[in-house]
């Protein structure tokens, strides 16, 4: 579990493919202190597993999926990625729980400055948007955000020039692909109110009248 407050940029060295599987190689620094075989380690918001280290380096293996439903797949030699350890139970939320599990990409359309912030317009499908409201937590790219607008097929985050500065965000442009993060928390409470089953079928459903019966209307 992941807070989405990156603690630095790494730089992709290699993404080397087998048939079933592959593994990026990644130069870092911060993340790797304390940091053990088998830690997790969120890479552009994707959870990945440290299976190895080097000399300032940490390699991680990922599955075609993976690479499929993220942009890890699009980087190359030299890209910038957002770079976060897991949470611990003793350090302080500075953004939102995340579960570094990618729910779908988005591509920003958008770029303005707006006072002393930047205006980011991310297109978006609707697997992610219907969980966004305004005000409520996002990941883009591993980084915790704060919907500021709802369009559409897009919404907008209002960046900070900090968080530009030390995010990948800063480095890339209109018609770059993010990895997109839904708040678990609505997730739980949609499958909550269907009654655990798609389509809302099955027992259990949350209701009004349910409420009303249980003394909570």
């Amino acid at each position: 579990m992941f807070t989405g407050i990156v603690e630095e940029m790494g730089k992709l060295l290699s993404i080397e493919m087998g048939s079933e599987s592959g593994i990026v190689t990644i130069e870092a620094d911060k993340v790797l202190e304390n940091t053990q075989l088998g830690d997790s380690i969120a890479v552009n918001g994707t959870c990945l597993t440290a299976r190895d280290f080097g000399d300032g380096t940490f390699s991680a293996d990922v599955m075609p999926e993976t690479l499929k439903k993220t942009n890890l797949g699009n980087l190359k030699r030299g890209s910038l990625v957002n770079l976060e350890r897991a949470l611990t139970l003793n350090a302080r939320l500075g953004g939102h729980l995340m579960l570094g599990h990618v729910d779908a990409t988005g591509k920003i359309v958008s770029i303005k400055p707006e006072g002393n912030a930047i205006i980011y317009t991310i297109q978006a499908p609707e697997e992610i948007r219907r969980y966004l409201l305004a005000q409520g937590s996002v990941g883009v790219d591993g980084i915790s955000l704060t919907v500021a607008r709802l369009q559409k097929d897009s919404f907008s985050v209002s960046l900070i020039p900090h968080t530009v500065k030390v995010t990948t965000l800063g480095h890339n442009g209109v018609g770059y692909e993010v990895n997109l993060e839904a708040d678990v928390i609505g997730k739980y409470v949609e499958k909550i109110m269907k009654g655990g089953l798609p389509g809302g079928q099955g027992e259990g459903g949350l209701t009004l009248e349910k409420l009303a019966e249980g003394g909570f209307l």
